[in-house]
Formats: structure tokens, C-alpha cells, sequence
């Protein structure tokens, strides 16, 4: 565990704060968070997916239990922002489907308020991540959005007209399942080619130790070994590049959004990784302009920030 320090946000703690919980597939991060997005205080938790699902719970419940003990005598924990990767149905607070955590048909909201005495709203993580670029971040005064996230996956937020948009089954924003590559690898989830199989953090590690034989590279490694002339590094990270600026161009022909913003673990590579993608994607777009692709402000704290915020949205709306 990382030991909670103070965040250099603010100075003052507000009287009402939420904790944020984003259950990762590496981390599990939470964060006290006041009404106006700013965190005052986080800690951070190795996720024990090797362990077995009970054991992510409980390490999730704990996250929460720790960080509530941290609150300052003269401020009021109000309730927990809890999200998760995978299928999600908010509205019963059921994670239908998560792959990395091993969840099937989870009553978690239930499990968690249960155990920390506090009501709990539970999301999707990554369209959460986008709501806190919407609302305190990079895409703040816009409408019309795609927050991309690139880590041990790839998913998006579709954020239109200034909304997240969930689709009719919970599912929009599967941009990592978008086959890219007819003829491509295969991927977990049963197609050929997708975007997920090339330009995750996870694809570029397990590709490059696949074709070196070395001991695993870390993503962004593989990014900076490619900047510096590796052939082979060159070669995994263009085929990611591709992968990613083909399943972009097809969501700015459909939706044609204002600014497309990159988050996740692989937004610390910056400029590295959003030069070639820009220059692919318009390279791409024969007629037309390619949207602004920049990365995003909070990086992979977003998602935390993300679920405190749809706390505080629950609270404002008497939902908790």
C-alpha cells in the first residue's frame, strides 16, 4: 500500500468529502474528494487478481475503511464513488462482466455499502475517467468528446452533447474490441485484429517479449526503445499506432468529435506516443481535419477523480 499523504490541491479540507475508488486491474486507487473535484488526500493498493475475486473485494473494502479514517474531525464522509472495468450496470449496481478481476453477475454495490456503512454509487470506470476530463480537466467546456484510455486494456468515453454516453446495453465505448486488423491476431475476446491486441500496454509488453525472447518490457520502455532507434521496438509500437489511429478514424467519421483526449498509463509517454498517432490519423482523413488529440490532465488518477464526482452527482440528486 501506498501510504495516503495530503494532495497539494488545496489547503483546507471542506466540510463534505467522498471517497473515489477505482478498481484496476493493477491498482486499486481511492481518494477523498470534495465537491469541487480537488482530491485531499489518495492512497493506492496493489490489486490481488492473483489471489482470486474475493480477495480484490476485500482489498477494495479495505482501500475504503483506511482512507475513511483518515478524515479530518471537522469534515463528514458523505458516500463512496466506486468504479469498475468491464460491464457495468449502474443502475443496479451489479458488475456484470469484469475479465482481468474474474467478476461475473457482482451485487458490489450492495457488498461494499454493506461493509462500510456508507451508500455507494457504481460506474464504469473509464467513462468515469472521462467525466472527470469533462468536468475539472482537459476537456472541460466542451461537448462533444472521445477520452481514450490506453492501459492494460483500451476503452472509451463517448461523451456527446456533454453527456457520458452508456449506450442501450452499458456497453459504448468498447473501442479496444473494434477490429482493426482483419486477419490479425486473435484476441480474449474471441475476434481477430483488435485494437486492444496491438496498442494496450499489456499487447506492446506481451509483443515485444514474444518477438525478443528478452525478460518483459514495460510498455512505456518499449515507446521510449522505439524513439531511440530499437528496429524491433519500432516495429510493435507502429503496428500499436496503427491499430489505435484506425480505430480512431472510424469513430471521428461517425461522431466527429472536438477533441480526442488520451489517458490511462500509456498518456505518460506523451508526446512520443501522440506525434506519430496525429500523424497517422490525419494522414488517414484524406478530406477532412483530425480533431485535436492531446493527453489528458489527470492521467491515471481519472478514474478515482471520475468516481468521486458521480458520488457527488448521486448526493446532489438525493439518489443516496
Amino acid at each position: 500500500m501506498t501510504a495516503m499523504r495530503p494532495s497539494n490541491d488545496q489547503d483546507s479540507v471542506q466540510r463534505d468529502l467522498v471517497i473515489g475508488v477505482d478498481v484496476g486491474g493493477t491498482t486499486v486507487k481511492a481518494a477523498l474528494i470534495g465537491s469541487d473535484g480537488l482530491e485531499h488526500g489518495h492512497s493506492e493498493w496493489p490489486t490481488p487478481r492473483h489471489l482470486g475475486p474475493d480477495a480484490v473485494i476485500a482489498t477494495t473494502i479495505r482501500a475504503i475503511v483506511e482512507l475513511r479514517a483518515q478524515v479530518p474531525e471537522d469534515a463528514r464522509l458523505r458516500a463512496v464513488g466506486l468504479v469498475v472495468p468491464g460491464v457495468v450496470d449502474a443502475q443496479h449496481g451489479i458488475a456484470v462482466y469484469a475479465a482481468n478481476l474474474g467478476w461475473r453477475e457482482l451485487p458490489l454495490r450492495q457488498i461494499v455499502a454493506e461493509a462500510v456503512g456508507l451508500p455507494v454509487v457504481l460506474d464504469h470506470d473509464v467513462r468515469a475517467a472521462g467525466l472527470a476530463e469533462l468536468e475539472f480537466g482537459a476537456g472541460k467546456g466542451l461537448q462533444e468528446v472521445l477520452f481514450v484510455a490506453l492501459g492494460t486494456g483500451v476503452a472509451a468515453a463517448v461523451i456527446i452533447k456533454g453527456q457520458a454516453y452508456a449506450g442501450a446495453t452499458g456497453r459504448a465505448g468498447e473501442l479496444g474490441h473494434l477490429p482493426v486488423f482483419p486477419e490479425g491476431e486473435w484476441c480474449a475476446c474471441g475476434q481477430r485484429g483488435c485494437t486492444e491486441t496491438y496498442a494496450s500496454a499489456a499487447a506492446l509488453s506481451r509483443r515485444y517479449l514474444a518477438a525478443s525472447g528478452s525478460s518483459e518490457v514495460p510498455a512505456e520502455d518499449v515507446i521510449s526503445r522505439a524513439s531511440a532507434g530499437d528496429p524491433l521496438a519500432h516495429r510493435i509500437f507502429s503496428d500499436a499506432v496503427t491499430a489505435l489511429a484506425r480505430a480512431l478514424v472510424h469513430y471521428v467519421l461517425l461522431l466527429d468529435p472536438q477533441v480526442i483526449l488520451i489517458g490511462g498509463g500509456m498518456a505518460a509517454s506523451g508526446e512520443a506516443l501522440l506525434q506519430p498517432l496525429t500523424r497517422e490519423v490525419q494522414a488517414s482523413l484524406a478530406w477532412r481535419p483530425a480533431p485535436t488529440i492531446s493527453i489528458g490532465k489527470f492521467g491515471g488518477d481519472a478514474g478515482r477523480r471520475g468516481a468521486g464526482l458521480l458520488a457527488w452527482h448521486a448526493l446532489k440528486k438525493s439518489r443516496l
